[in-house]
């Protein structure tokens, strides 16, 4: 059984990216222990740690399940972060394509109803 799960996003520009992350979760970072990283708890034991790597920069791709996509997406476009992309999977969910500063793909999704 999987009891914990860390997703890295690895980024060149450590400065931007964190405070891009910071503006897209809406708080600071959930933890700092060395410099060049930092991660946020976004559910239960799932967190998402932001990570110097400029050989790996830009190569994450991210997906997250929301309750309601609408809502995520208004409240990033708030902050200043718009999708480059909102589409439909037909009977399966409706997501929001995000690029950061460094290249990572970040994809907000909603489950659609059956």
């Amino acid at each position: 059984m999987i009891c914990e799960l860390h997703a890295d996003i690895p980024v060149d520009d450590f400065e931007t990216a964190y405070a891009w992350y910071q503006i897209f979760f809406s708080r600071r970072a959930d933890l700092s222990p060395q410099p060049g990283e930092a991660l946020w708890q976004v559910a239960g034991a799932g967190w998402i740690s932001l990570v110097c790597d400029v050989q790996r920069s830009g190569s994450a791709a991210l997906t997250m399940l929301v309750d309601d996509l609408e809502q995520h997406v208004g409240h990033l476009a708030m902050r200043g972060i718009a999708p480059e992309s909102i589409e439909t999977v037909t009977g399966v969910v409706r997501k929001a394509t995000i690029i950061d500063p460094a290249g990572n793909t970040v994809t907000i999704a909603e489950r659609l109803s059956a």
